[in-house]
């Protein structure tokens, strides 16, 4: 999928835990896990805005863009 999730990066930069953000976001370990190894298939705005707030970041530096390669197969 072209869409990365940097969720861990902004974690580890701001030095908290899974289990930290999930109480700070309101979202379930295993959701917010989906998120951040990049299984998820969508995010809710409502969602993204909480994990901005409490990891005090900007949706782009949460969410990068990666252009597939032309000689990967569709």
């Amino acid at each position: 999928m072209p869409i990365i999730v940097n969720v861990d990066v902004m974690m580890a930069k701001r030095k908290m835990s899974l289990n930290e953000l999930s109480e700070k976001v309101d979202i379930t370990l295993s959701n917010l896990s989906i998120l951040k190894t990049g299984k998820a298939k969508a995010i809710r705005f409502s969602t993204l805005e909480a994990i901005c707030s409490a990891l005090n970041c900007q949706p782009g530096d949460l969410l990068e863009y990666v252009e597939k390669s032309t000689s990967e197969p569709l």
